[in-house]
């Protein structure tokens, strides 16, 4: 195939593209006679007659991988031209800069067809628009693309080999330090160690990765980090780097490789996420291959920990973190009909309990509801019940625990400011050991000097803050709470002693789940125990009208006959409480149940009801409102805005006006306008 019978004088007219990539930086920086070859196309261009003019580089993609078409301007600006008919001809080093799959290379190939757009390479010239053009052109894609996956596969199965033998060198977390032999130690400063312990007995001493920063920040603490060069440096404590470092497998000793997965994500085509897997479906894991902070038992722990606070809002798996609300259940309690965990719904008139899965997964209706007070109340006195045996010497323990914590603590902020006087001493040496004539370099030593004595200056103001220790923090009634909790744990709980999130902290300590199931008139409640023990009972349920409750009729009969006898409201649900009777929203008859009922049937109190209607020497704001000839809210608007100041009578619970003529008067002023206030 001759130059002179593949190129005519209309792709001479048009311009002469040289495609120049290279597939990484480093390639870009090493491969430099590469380069060359692909830059003296230019010179094939002249002798295959175009002029200087006409020929044009593109060399965008520089370090830019052919294995996807996606952010690679300078093919994009190529594809544009040629769509454009104002490239003649293509020249590449090899078919394989332009792309490395099929899917971009064929669309190409079409394009310059169409376009009449010739293709050349370091093995000759070819038109796509002819079947021998586009065969070859079209085999040599093919072959670019089985080469990358080749090349793919060999490299991948060496770096497994390697990783099976935990040979692979990783990047290792700050704590942790190749020597010069290869091999992986700790590092050799001790307030590296010590602040890394620090993170890990803190967690499992308050349980939640954003505690641990809340201490840590309070005492003033800072973690060691790697920054972008793989240097030591010490920041502030975030709730991501607590995470990284409490999930890093590194440090309980363990090489892990695999543990994440590229997924696709989002709308765009080649947008791509990191998923973490759970450790059983890591590729490869050698256990005791560091040096170890923590067993592999505390790691796996602290991962249960983790995975039980976070919230699983889509699938209601796992507990979350206790949290401030009134329902100590919260996170514990679960549907006895579909299985699913139910959430917490605080309203005015109280928490309840709610499973809304179906309704908001398959548009179904709610399975149920039930009120969180009654079911707190039972399982609150279980719970009692099974610690009331036990003999806790939690004085003790608490005692040890936050002396060990308390004495590591110390031993950070001692390590902090002997770090931070040996930073204040090696600037003033670099400063000292300057030439003052020099004062660009001297004046950028003396501020490192002078910002290296600030923070030794803070954290020494700060220390003095910090040395309260953690036990003399408890008041005397914890104290003394603590060395009697055994025997009056119920009665400091209800004391208020315990925060909400302590009280459903202990109740996790031997509450697995509680798994509840709605009836006609009862919840069948079941209580899971730590170990698989389970405790079962039935509540009453809340009812939504009277109509519901059991034994309506005769609870009917019962308050009718009792008010003919001429029994007030109160002595009525009263000895019907004792009968077995209850309201449809409590487990007992309510004042107010026996009311309605009796209201139903037009069967006023002989009493005059709970409000007396008529009072001597008084009148009450309907009787006010009725002499005005204003509705009643007329009056009550002007009460409550303060137009007219009156407070409630003491006994009756009534606004009530003195019953004089002045009264009226005053009030018919103040609905002429005529005056802006009124007291009584």
């Amino acid at each position: 195939m001759g130059m002179p019978e593949t190129i005519q004088p209309a792709h001479l007219s048009r311009l002469a593209v040289v495609y120049v990539r290279q597939s990484s930086p480093h390639q870009t920086l090493a491969n430099r006679e590469s380069l060359k070859l692909q830059y003296a196309l230019q010179d094939r261009a002249g002798l295959a007659g175009w002029p200087t003019s006409q020929i044009r580089v593109i060399d965008t993609d520089l370090g830019r991988t052919g294995s996807s078409a996606e952010g690679r301007r300078g093919f994009q600006e190529l594809v544009a031209l040629v769509n454009q008919e104002r490239v003649g001809i293509i020249f590449a080093y090899d078919v394989t800069r332009l792309a490395r799959n099929c899917t971009d290379w064929y669309a190409l190939l079409d394009l310059c067809g169409w376009r009449h757009c010739l293709v050349g390479d370091q093995d000759g010239i070819c038109d796509p628009a002819t079947p021998n053009g586009r065969l070859i052109l079209g085999l040599k894609g093919l072959i670019s693309e089985l080469e990358l996956h080749t090349i793919r596969a060999r490299l991948t199965a060496g770096l497994l080999s390697k990783a099976q033998r935990g040979e692979l060198a990783q990047l290792l977390p700050a704590g942790l330090i190749r020597d010069d032999l290869g091999r992986v130690v700790k590092h050799p400063d001790q307030e590296v160690q010590t602040r890394l312990d620090l993170v890990f007995t803190t967690f499992l001493r308050v349980r939640a990765a954003c505690q641990v920063v809340r201490v840590f920040r309070e005492q003033g603490l800072l973690l060691p980090r790697l920054d972008d060069l793989g240097d030591l440096v010490w920041r502030e404590p975030t709730k991501s780097s607590v995470l990284r470092i409490l999930q890093n497998p590194a440090y309980a000793g363990c090489f892990a490789y695999g543990r994440t997965r590229t997924v696709r994500g989002g709308s765009a085509a080649h947008t791509k996420a990191r998923k973490p897997l759970p450790v059983p479906e890591w590729k490869i894991r050698i256990p005791d291959k560091y040096p170890a902070y923590i067993s592999w038992a505390t790691f796996e722990t602290i991962q249960d920990m983790l995975r039980d606070n976070y919230s699983e809002y889509k699938n209601k798996l796992t507990r979350g973190v206790p949290r401030a609300g009134r329902a100590l259940l919260h996170g514990l309690v679960f549907c006895g009909a579909c299985g699913h965990k139910m959430v917490v719904r605080y309203k005015r008139e109280g928490s309840r309990y709610l499973c809304n899965y179906l309704r908001k997964h398959c548009q179904l209706p709610t399975c149920q509801s039930a009120a969180a007070a009654p079911l707190d109340g039972y399982v609150l006195e279980a719970f009692f019940d099974a610690l009331s045996p036990a003999e806790l010497g939690l004085y003790g323990q608490a005692a040890t625990a936050l002396r060990q914590d308390e004495e590591q603590l110390q031993r950070a902020r001692a390590q902090q400011l002997e770090r931070l006087r040996y930073q204040a001493r090696l600037a003033e040496r670099q400063f000292n050991q300057t030439d003052p004539d020099n004062r660009l370099v001297a004046a950028e030593l003396e501020n490192r000097w002078e910002a290296a004595l600030r923070a030794l200056k803070e954290a020494e103001e700060q220390s003095p803050r910090q040395q309260t220790g953690l036990l003399e923090a408890l008041r005397p009634e914890e104290q003394e709470a603590l060395r009697q909790a055994g025997q009056r744990l119920p009665e400091l709980w209800r004391q208020g002693l315990l925060s909400p999130q302590q009280q459903k902290a202990l109740l996790r300590c031997l509450i697995d789940k509680v798994v509840i199931r709605r009836e006609a008139t009862t919840i069948r409640v079941r209580i899971v125990w730590k170990g698989g023990d389970t405790t079962e009972t039935a509540l009453p349920a809340t009812l939504q009208s009277l109509t519901t409750l059991p034994g309506f009729a005769e609870l009917e009969q019962e308050v009718l006959k009792l008010a003919q006898e001429g029994r007030g409201d109160q002595e009525i649900a009263t000895a019907l409480t004792q009968k077995g009777y209850r309201s449809p929203r409590r487990d007992v008859l309510r004042p107010s149940t026996v009311q309605t009922i009796r209201l139903r049937h037009r069967q006023l109190s002989p009493r005059g009801g709970t409000r007396p209607r008529h009072i001597p020497g008084y009148l009450t704001v309907t009787q006010v409102a009725n002499r005005l000839g204003v509705p009643p809210h007329w009056v009550h608007d002007r009460i409550h805005n303060g137009t007219i100041a009156l407070a409630r009578d003491a006994e009756t619970k009534l606004y009530l006006f003195p019953d004089k003529a002045r009264t009226i008067a005053q009030l018919k002023q103040l609905q002429a306008g005529k005056v802006q206030k009124l007291r009584f």
